[in-house]
Parts: structure tokens; C-alpha cells; sequence
């Protein structure tokens, strides 16, 4: 998703037909594969809803054929799930939804408000089959009429809701589907639960044939073993539900996410994490603080990174904000260019001294040529006054100002003194034998000032600390041949690579 995609068309092989831009095609398989995405979830909930219907009716059946309290709590136990179902499937045709200009985090929050109503209805049955189970057995005993049948009867159903609670789980994962998840949780209740009220209708049927009547109770209180059931996943569903609707973070997440976007390189921290979920979906808001000398595009690109991150760990919308912060291993020179960099100053040729328990720094400023001396020196000052403040030790800056330069001249090249540097070049190469060739010698007048430019080549396993020594003795050298030279530049380099 995150790697490059080259574009241009293509042409396939078989038929000579051009393919589609690769950027092209991927935009559209992952339309293709949401709206698959979107069908299979409906498909599932069509599923639960008949299902459910399916069982409430075998449940209204068995209740009035046997009279249990047990039953005819399931039977009501599964009428909520009937209605979780219609809820659950109208939820999922909403909640797919694009976002609008209306609803701009789209309509996840649908499943959980569907969620929601769910658990408040199976917080209504359990109390009803409580007060029913105390009910019979404190106070009116009811006549069960268990069978063989009825007992097959309640197998086949828990047979029914063990397959959807399967499918439905199964789909749920695909697609991180918290609607198609609750209801998989209210079937697989329903396998438990109806477990428990086979086991108190056998009791029952045991009771009638052994002569033990004090089996009877056996159904109420299996009911209020079903009411617990439903207590126990309705707690959760509800827990769940209202944590999504008060976006609240899922536990661990926020630790999760911080450790892996500080460990993305060039993060120095991650101040805050904020993440709220709707649906399927989160929606990331994350602050990384970063060097603040990093370039703007180098920015982007680590924010580019973080989200990559982030979405491995979720699915949704991710917001980087990113902020700059000094970084504990900037230098002195490093500091400096921050200041100057936060004032739009453009500076070069910064140098500094220790002397005498006081530091002493030069540098360059380059100013807008139109500028007069006035407006210039103003600048200046607050360019100092600035690098004093952020350095807080006893310094004194001083600054050289000079035109920015922004026209860069034609001018013709001054031929006789770039071949008279390259005979004073070839003249210095005996007296520093590393130095194995000097060439692409540029002699060029920018604002009246002449600037010299040249390539020097140098065996490449020399430090660097004896090649700078080297390149920095040549410059002076060849400005005190030449003194009508104002800069002289060296760029050193390999010489299996000149």
C-alpha cells in the first residue's frame, strides 16, 4: 500500500490490449474489495436474521408444548437475538456508508449505537426470567411436559446457533466488524444458554420417571442459569458498546502505537496519542516531535512513515501533526543555523573561538540587495541578539552582511587565469604528494567578484581530517598568488571516482 507504484500504461501481452496505470488499477481493486467486503457482511447478517427467526420458532413451539420456564426463557433470549439481527444487518448497510459532508467521520457509530440497543434488551430479559425463576420456585410451581422430542428439538437449535455463531465470528474477523461481532457473541450465548435449559428440561423428564419431584426445580433454575449467561454478555457487550460511543481508546492500543512510532527513525518523541474508534474504523491523532533542523520534505516523509506505522497496528484515518524540538545531540554550529533558519536568515561561513572563557562567533549573513545599509544592520542585530539568547553563555557574535545575490550574472569566463590557477596547482602538487590531480578548474565574476571552483583528487583511503587540511591549504595558497580572487573553492574526491 505504502511502497512506490509506477505509472504509465501497459500493454498486456495475451491481447495487446493496454492495461491500466497500475495507481489506477490498485484505487480500483480496493473498491472492488470493499464492496465484496460489504456484501459478505450483509450476506452474514441475512443469514443471522433467519436464523433467528428459525429458532424463535422452534422456541415458541417447545414453550407452550412443555410449559418450561426454561424454554420460554430462551425462546425470548432468542426474540432479542431475532431483533439484534434485523439490527445488526440495518447497522451494517449504514455504517459502510462513505463519509459526507454531513457525517465527515463517516457512520461507524451506527453499529454501536445498534450495539447499545442490544444490550439494553438483553438487560430487560434477564431481569423478566429472574423474577419469573423466583417466582416458581418460592411460590407457584408450574407442570412441565417434557418429552424425548422437545429435548431433540433444543439439540437441533444449539446445533443452529453453534453454526451461526461460527460464520458470523469468522466474518466479523475479516472484516474487524464490531456489529457482525455481537452478534456472533449473542449466538454463541444462545449455545450455552440453551445448553443449560436442555439439562434442566432432562432433569425434569428424569424427575417424572424416577418419582423424584424435587427434580422440577431443575427448570427455574436453569432459567436463571440462562439469565446469568445473558447478565455476564450483556455486561460486556455493554461495556464495550459505551466505551466505542464515549471514544474511549482500546485497551493498550495508545501504548502500542507510541512505541512504534518512536522507533521510527528521525522521531524524537511522541507527545500525544489520541485515538477514537467508530465502527470498524479508528481515527489516530498523533504529535512526533522531530529535529528542528529537519527539512520540510524530510518532515513530510517521516510523517508519511509514522502513518505507515500506524496503520499496521489499525484500520482507519491517521493525522500526523508534526512539531520541531532542539535535539540533545545538536552542536554549536547546529544551533546557530536553528536560529538563523527560524528567522529566514540565510547564513555560511560560521566559525567559532574559545578565548579566555568567552566565545567569539563569526559568520555571514546574506541580505536582500535592495536593502540599505540601515535596514540591513537591523537585521543583523536581531540575528545576534537571537544566537546570544539561544547559545546563554557569554558570546560575542560578530557578522559579516553581504547581498544575497539572487541574479546570478552571465559574464564570459576569464580563461587566462583559470589556465594560470591549473599551471599554480600542477606547481603545488610537489609540495603535497597526496594530492594526485587537480582539473574542472572554473574561474567565473558574480557581482564583481571572482570565484574560483576546481576538482582535486586524492587516494580514497586518506582521512578526511588530512584531505580538509590539505584542500584548506591549497585555497590560501592560491589566494595569495592570486589576490584579485575573492573566494576559492575545492571539492575534494576519490581518485578512482575523478
Amino acid at each position: 500500500m505504502y511502497g512506490s507504484r509506477p505509472t504509465g500504461a501497459r500493454t498486456t501481452a495475451a491481447a495487446g490490449v493496454p492495461a491500466l496505470p497500475p495507481a489506477v488499477a490498485y484505487n480500483r481493486f480496493r473498491t472492488m474489495d470493499s464492496a465484496h467486503a460489504v456484501r459478505e457482511k450483509k450476506l452474514a447478517a441475512l443469514g443471522s436474521v433467519f436464523a433467528a427467526v428459525v429458532l424463535v420458532s422452534l422456541k415458541v413451539f417447545l414453550a407452550a408444548a412443555t410449559g418450561s420456564l426454561g424454554v420460554l426463557s430462551e425462546a425470548l433470549h432468542s426474540g432479542l437475538d431475532l431483533v439484534a439481527a434485523v439490527l445488526t444487518y440495518l447497522s451494517v448497510r449504514v455504517s459502510d456508508k462513505p463519509a459526507d459532508t454531513t457525517h465527515t467521520y463517516g457512520h461507524g457509530k451506527v453499529e454501536n449505537f445498534s450495539a447499545l440497543v442490544e444490550t439494553g434488551l438483553l438487560l430487560v430479559t434477564a431481569v423478566y426470567v429472574i423474577w419469573e425463576a423466583f417466582r416458581r420456585l418460592l411460590f407457584a410451581q408450574a407442570h412441565l411436559r417434557p418429552s424425548i422430542a422437545a429435548i431433540l428439538i433444543l439439540g437441533f437449535a444449539m446445533a443452529i446457533d453453534w453454526t451461526r455463531s461460527r460464520g458470523l465470528a469468522r466474518v466479523a474477523r475479516r472484516y474487524q466488524s464490531d456489529a457482525l461481532e455481537a452478534d456472533a457473541l449473542h449466538f454463541s450465548t444462545d449455545v450455552w444458554s440453551t445448553l443449560v435449559v436442555l439439562i434442566g428440561m432432562t432433569a425434569v423428564w428424569l424427575g417424572d420417571r424416577l418419582h423424584a419431584p424435587w427434580l422440577a426445580y431443575a427448570d427455574p433454575l436453569a432459567a436463571l442459569g440462562v439469565a446469568a449467561v445473558i447478565l455476564w454478555i450483556g455486561s460486556r457487550l455493554g461495556k464495550r458498546t459505551v466505551d466505542a460511543l464515549l471514544d474511549a481508546a482500546p485497551s493498550g492500543l495508545v501504548e502500542r502505537i507510541r512505541e512504534s512510532v518512536e522507533a521510527a527513525e528521525g522521531v524524537l518523541t511522541a507527545e500525544r496519542i489520541r485515538v477514537r474508534r467508530a465502527g470498524n474504523r479508528h481515527f489516530v491523532d498523533v504529535t512526533i516531535t522531530v529535529p528542528r533542523l529537519l527539512s520540510v520534505e524530510k518532515a513530510h516523509d517521516l510523517s508519511d512513515a509514522v502513518e505507515a506505522r500506524v496503520h499496521r497496528l489499525v484500520t482507519g484515518d491517521v493525522m500526523v501533526h508534526v512539531e520541531p524540538r532542539r535535539d540533545s545531540t545538536e552542536g554549536l554550529f547546529d544551533v546557530i543555523r536553528a536560529v538563523a533558519q527560524r528567522a529566514d536568515m540565510p547564513i555560511h561561513e560560521i566559525s567559532a573561538q574559545q578565548l579566555d572563557g568567552r566565545l567569539f562567533v563569526d559568520l555571514h549573513l546574506e541580505v536582500d540587495e535592495r536593502l540599505s545599509l540601515r535596514q540591513a544592520h537591523r537585521r543583523a542585530t536581531e540575528l545576534e541578539e537571537s544566537i546570544r539568547r539561544e547559545l546563554s553563555t557569554d558570546s560575542d557574535v560578530n557578522i559579516h552582511i553581504e547581498p544575497l545575490g539572487m541574479h546570478i550574472p552571465g559574464g564570459e569566463q576569464l580563461r587566462d587565469l583559470e589556465a594560470a590557477v591549473q599551471r599554480y596547482l600542477e606547481v603545488l602538487r610537489g609540495e603535497y604528494p597526496e594530492l594526485a590531480d587537480c582539473h574542472q578548474i572554473i574561474v567565473r565574476s558574480v557581482e564583481r567578484r571572482v570565484l574560483v571552483s576546481c576538482h582535486c583528487a586524492f587516494e580514497g583511503d586518506l582521512p578526511i581530517t588530512r584531505v580538509h587540511d590539505i584542500t584548506a591549504a591549497l585555497e590560501d595558497h592560491v589566494r595569495r598568488r592570486f589576490p584579485q580572487l575573492d573566494r576559492v573553492t575545492i571539492h575534494p574526491e576519490p581518485i578512482e571516482e575523478a
